[in-house]
């Protein structure tokens, strides 16, 4: 007896370990909004401390992304709908998926 599984047994397996793994609200950079106003952005919507949203604006500013929240597809769905209507550039992704 054969203990190898088939396609769809893998492609099953796969999918199930895909909707556990968390989603990212990714942030990206973009030649219109001033570094001060991302930083306040960070602190209103996600309630970060300054330090915080300063270093996530920077790597923003300086890496051209940044990871600012992660959770359900849900949850981030939510977040990325409230920074596009803050004016930011915002996409959400599902690593390893």
């Amino acid at each position: 007896m054969s203990t190898q599984a088939t396609p769809e047994v893998e492609q099953e397996r796969a999918e199930q370990a895909g909707a556990d793994l968390p989603w990212q609200t990714v942030v990206w950079n973009d030649p219109v909004n001033l570094m001060s106003y991302v930083t306040y952005v960070f602190q209103k919507l996600f309630g970060y401390g300054k330090d915080k949203a300063t270093s996530l604006m920077l790597d923003v500013h300086h890496k051209g992304k940044a990871i600012v929240s992660t959770g359900s597809k849900d949850k981030v769905e939510g977040d990325v709908s409230r920074l596009h209507a803050a004016g930011l550039w915002a996409t959400m992704e599902q690593p390893g998926a």
